[in-house]
């Protein structure tokens, strides 16, 4: 890691270790940086704009269930089995993460015709869902899921709701995917349990009930799901469905921040450069907006040019401020006290943040084309 790097992250460590119950100093910024306007968790994982090829950092895929890193052609014979603790090694879950497919496919088979395997049969769902070894067949998908799922298997719930919320396979059910994510939650299924807490906060189904949506976030939260701890920061930063405690939000904003969301990055970033809920650091919460901004957050990117603007957190820079203020404008968050910065500098300066920003701006151009 290089020293900026490491610096970076010694300074985001600081952050979640004064995320605590410590009193936040008094904020000294002439004024505070702003949250943004909607405080609910998203409905669905929000979009984000991708930078330009030159910029580092780029946000983490979430990845399907089981699917491995990149494929691989089907070779002559099956790898070697995958060694599991007191079981019976699983050969057709052992070839599917080596990117086996067919191989997978035929022990999976094997495994269901002589002894019934749940798992395998869930298998056989990812392997027909996506297409893997073989052309993409959403209805079989459909069958081996719902096979899996009548047997008590989570992750085979967890993917039917998904079709049938998003009529694969079959027409669109939302009662039926909810029961579904109710079961897979009741089982322990993370991912369930955060897309059914969204659905008690839509309250279409049902009535929109903010307790219960910050009960199963919870859940899904003390096990590590980064975006079931941004929506409970929200709902504790806003004092919905549970008491109103800037600090708890900060605690859960912090963790899902070391995670890598983005939301959670702007929005940990603003309470650190404010006090809020945590102890006062203008310069971690610089290191979280950059990393933000740079994922292509234009509200992160417009808090960001305001720090370079201003010398707060970071030493003024008005060539790199109205570079950010550039990108967040045309990504929709403009600023009419960065407007006014940036005509009061020399002709030289402007000219250099507007070519600076130039790469980004075709980018978002492109994006939209």
């Amino acid at each position: 890691m290089s020293a900026r790097g490491q610096a970076a992250a010694a300074l985001l460590a600081a952050a979640l270790a004064a995320a605590g119950p410590v009193a936040p100093a008094a904020a000294q910024a002439p004024v505070p940086l702003t949250p943004p306007a909607v405080q609910t968790p998203p409905q669905s994982p929000p979009p984000q704009s991708p930078p330009p090829p030159q910029t580092p950092g780029k946000p983490a895929a979430k990845a399907a269930p089981h699917k491995p890193a990149a494929a691989k052609s089907t070779p002559a014979e099956a790898p070697p089995p995958v060694a599991t603790s007191g079981r019976e090694p699983d050969m057709a879950f052992g070839a599917f993460q080596r990117g086996y497919y067919l191989t997978a496919l035929s022990l999976a088979t094997q495994r269901v015709d002589e002894k019934g395997d749940t798992k395998a049969m869930t298998l056989l769902g990812e392997i027909y869902a996506n297409g893997f070894g073989v052309a993409r067949d959403d209805n079989k998908a459909a069958e081996w899921y719902k096979l899996a799922a009548d047997r008590g298997d989570r992750e085979a719930m967890f993917a039917l709701a998904m079709f049938r919320l998003s009529g694969r396979g079959g027409p669109a059910n939302r009662e039926e995917a909810t029961k579904l994510l109710a079961s897979a939650a009741k089982l322990g299924h993370i991912a369930s349990a955060y897309d059914l807490g969204l659905l008690y906060l839509e309250g279409q189904l049902f009535p929109q009930d903010f307790a219960r949506a910050a009960e199963l976030f919870r859940g899904a939260a003390q096990a590590g799901n980064p975006e079931a701890q941004y929506a409970l920061a929200t709902l504790y930063k806003d004092g919905r469905g549970v008491p109103k405690d800037p600090v708890q939000a900060a605690r859960l904003l912090a963790s899902a921040a070391l995670a890598d969301n983005t939301d959670a990055e702007l929005e940990f970033g603003i309470a650190l450069f404010n006090g809020t809920g945590v102890a006062k650091d203008e310069a971690a919460a610089a290191v979280l907006l950059r990393k933000a901004a740079r994922k292509g957050n234009p509200v992160a990117q417009n808090r960001l040019a305001n720090i370079l603007a201003n010398g707060k957190g970071l030493p003024a820079d008005p060539v790199q401020a109205i570079k950010w203020h550039l990108i967040a404008k045309a990504g929709g968050d403009g600023d009419i006290g960065l407007d006014d910065f940036m005509r009061g500098q020399k002709p030289d300066v402007q000219a250099a943040g507007e070519k600076a920003a130039q790469p980004w701006l075709e980018a978002i151009k492109l994006s939209r084309s």
